[in-house]
């Protein structure tokens, strides 16, 4: 006798409308032993169901309520239950019958999604882009159909751009063996067209290749403006009037800076929004998709013991460093250009901020954690110069080798006063953080490479083992590290009684060090956020408000730097950087956590 008590079934219906209409629904009706069927139907937009079927929508909604009321599955015990489970089973096929009553088609490949890299022949995408979609094609990540476009003004064919790709693409640690299939099959996903940023002409002729490789089906289409941001806007405006998805979706990403201050970025902001809506502007910060910022709210939010410390009562003060142990290496004509604090403390350390100091958002939804980190901007005090040290780095000797000052590099100019280093004091004036220094530090040609965030607690009132302590309280202060990168670690600061007859207090970590704890490779930020504009995530891209409200911060201190022709202090290539920044951290009574060496336990 047969059973069917242990059968986990699920039946996949994908159905579309079979007009040209670009709204699609999908119906999944799941079977299992536990009893339970769960069905599930979302529309797109109830605007777009052709007129023709309007009226019967909600006959289509009962249809697909009864049918899965009746095919609800119990555990089979005999042959009478399996026929019952038959019974149920057609009333799903009865169900998949009554679709095509409403112009619906089962088409499991309905849809396609084509990315198009402007700018494939610059390095960030030949070492982030084509990488990161490798990655995530490698790993699954992908829709089952899908075309990858390098443009770019340089001549190249086709083979030219695998040929190119295919040097800086890597396989995960733990899926090796099947490396060279899964490359084979990702570049012949890859094609090329050549074409000026600003011709409408040439993006009709992608337009056209484009449409050859999606055959018919509804288009999706994402493009990565991997160029300067001078001609950001003749891109936008050639893809959204020449090579626009017909029925689906389009979406542009867009590369940082985002302006130079409150003026430009609203100018660029008004003339995206001529060519595209708010919701088809995905704005990249890719630090926002690193594995530990996004994990800040999860270490908050979902940990009792954290949230009631989050506040002015318990925290001293706030740091967050950002160093790279090189210069500028041949972009000093880029850099020169924006400087230090536009480049990182703007944008990178401001959305880390801005996350780690926003209140419990509603929902996980994109826009209400916006909201949240909106409002955090906008309760920020403005900053004054005197919370403000810059530096610039100088050639040092070290070892005998000899490295070269900010201005050596050829693209700089010889007099340039442009910051490679600065520090910044910034409060935030709300209820929960009045009073609380936030510190930022950001520099090139530093003595590491890092970026982390550091929580530093108050003083144990009336500590009882002050004695012991000795007088340097804040070496026995409390404190919580999240490193960013490298080598990615949370680890806690707490005192410790030393093993022995003895009293003596130790201070010890406890560790949570990613490579230890998980053996899962972590994914590049670049992955996370190009997979989030596939899917229309927007929870880690930067809304205009949002932006608004950074430059507002910013824009201020940065033209009084500028029009004072401020002198940045010079530190030697290498070093730890200006000593102006200690005694900014000192005039708050902070002491910078990195300075010290942290040994992991």
């Amino acid at each position: 006798m047969a059973t069917l008590s242990s059968t986990h079934c699920r039946l996949h219906l994908t159905c579309s409308f079979s007009s040209s209409s670009s709204s699609s629904f999908l119906q999944r009706v799941t079977f299992s032993s536990n009893r339970f069927l769960h069905t599930n139907l979302s529309l797109k937009s109830l605007h777009q169901i052709p007129q023709q079927h309007a009226s019967s929508y909600f006959k289509l909604q009962t249809i697909i309520t009864l049918s899965a009321a009746a095919a609800t599955v119990a555990p089979v015990e005999s042959d009478n239950d399996n026929k019952g489970l038959e019974e149920k089973l057609s009333s799903v096929t009865s169900l998949k019958e009554s679709l095509g009553e409403f112009g619906f088609e089962k088409d499991e490949n309905e849809s396609i999604v084509s990315v198009t890299v402007v700018g494939a022949s610059g390095d960030l995408a030949k070492k982030k882009i084509f990488p990161a979609l490798f990655a995530l094609y490698y790993e699954g990540c992908l829709p089952k159909n899908f075309t990858i476009y390098g443009y770019a003004r340089s001549k190249m064919t086709d083979a030219d751009l695998r040929n190119m790709v295919s040097k800086t693409l890597t396989c995960r640690i733990d899926k090796r063996e099947n490396c060279n299939e899964k490359m084979d099959e990702f570049l012949k996903r890859c094609f090329y067209h050549s074409g000026q940023y600003d011709s409408q002409e040439n993006f009709a002729a992608l337009d056209k290749k484009l449409k050859e490789h999606e055959g018919g089906r509804i288009s999706n289409r994402l493009y990565y403006l991997s160029i300067p941001p001078n001609i950001f806007i003749d891109a936008v405006k050639c893809a959204s009037l020449s090579a626009s998805s017909a029925n689906g979706w389009t979406r542009v990403i867009v590369e940082k800076p985002f302006g130079r201050d409150s003026e430009s970025s609203a100018a660029l902001t008004k003339s995206l929004k001529q060519y595209l809506t708010e919701d088809q502007i995905f704005r990249i910060d890719h630090y926002l998709g690193k594995e530990l910022v996004e994990n800040l709210s999860v270490l908050r939010f979902s940990n009792l013991i954290f949230e009631p410390l989050w506040t002015r009562q318990y925290i001293r003060n706030v740091q967050l460093i950002f160093s790279e142990d090189f210069g500028t290496e041949g972009r000093g004509g880029y850099f020169d250009h924006y400087g230090i604090i536009r480049d990182i403390m703007q944008n990178h350390l401001l959305q880390i901020l801005a996350l780690f100091a926003m209140e419990t958002p509603v929902s996980l939804d994109a826009e209400d954690i916006r909201n949240e980190k909106v409002k955090v901007l906008r309760s920020m005090r403005p900053i004054r110069l005197e919370d403000v040290v810059i530096g610039q780095y100088k050639s040092h000797t070290r070892g005998g080798v000899t490295y070269p000052a900010y201005t050596d590099d050829k693209t700089v100019p010889n007099d340039s006063l442009t910051p490679t280093f600065a520090a910044a004091a910034l409060f935030i004036d709300n209820a929960r953080w009045d009073g609380v220094p936030f510190l930022m530090k950001a520099g090139k040609a530093l003595h590491n490479k890092g970026a982390e965030i550091r929580v530093q607690f108050r003083h144990v009132p009336g500590n009882l083992y002050n004695r012991n302590i000795g007088t340097d309280l804040d070496r026995a202060t409390n404190e919580l590290v999240i490193r960013v990168q490298p080598d990615e670690a949370i680890y806690l600061k707490i005192n410790n009684k030393v093993p022995g007859l003895g009293m003596r207090l130790d201070r010890s970590k406890l560790n949570l060090h990613y490579a230890a704890r998980y053996s899962t490779e972590i994914p590049d930020a670049y992955e996370r956020l190009l997979l989030d504009a596939i899917e229309g995530e927007r929870r880690l891209f930067i809304r205009s408000d949002e932006l608004d409200a950074a430059w507002s911060l910013f824009t201020p201190v940065l033209k009084e730097l500028e029009e004072k022709r401020i002198i940045p202090e010079y530190y030697p290539y290498g070093s730890r950087g200006p000593v102006g920044a200690h005694y900014l951290a000192a005039r708050y009574n902070v002491r910078w956590g990195d300075l010290g060496v942290d040994i992991d336990q």
